[in-house]
């Protein structure tokens, strides 16, 4: 009798995913306060801020999720968990999402908004949803580490 071993993951590609995986996050995050704030005080400063934190975290957001299509869909594929999919592709529908909401923040300042706001909100719920997904199923697998 045989048994089917689970494939490792690469340990550099495990590292390079950990450290990159969060920063898109709290970029978006940070363009959705500067949106508000915005929308609350009318400084064009905050809209074009938060047009250039959309931008960065679309360039940081895209290195985790190839590293996760990898590991979650082609080397992993038998053993990879529903919540690894979920947040692969709720990340991804928020890449989308943030995708259109650099393209409303290259308006003039005035037209980016509320559109701006709705999508950074979405953006940042649907990353947002993904991660308690994935600590919940960590949590009730005992994968949790306290240091």
């Amino acid at each position: 009798m045989s048994f089917r071993v689970a494939p490792r993951r690469s340990v550099v590609a495990n590292a390079v995913y950990g450290l990159l995986n969060p920063i898109p996050f709290g970029i978006f995050v940070a363009a959705l306060i500067f949106d508000i704030i915005y929308a609350r005080s009318a400084n064009v400063l905050w809209v074009k801020s938060a047009a250039w934190l959309i931008a960065m975290g679309l360039l940081f957001a895209v290195i985790p999720r190839l590293i996760n299509l990898v590991q979650v869909w082609i080397t992993a594929r038998r053993f990879a968990l529903s919540t690894e999919k979920l947040d692969f592709w709720l990340n991804v529908l928020a890449i989308i999402a943030a995708i259109f909401n650099a393209f409303v923040h290259s308006r003039d300042a005035y037209g980016a908004i509320p559109e701006g706001v709705w999508l950074s909100v979405i953006t940042v719920t649907l990353m947002a949803i993904g991660r308690v997904a994935t600590a919940a199923q960590d949590a009730a697998s005992g994968n949790i580490v306290h240091d």
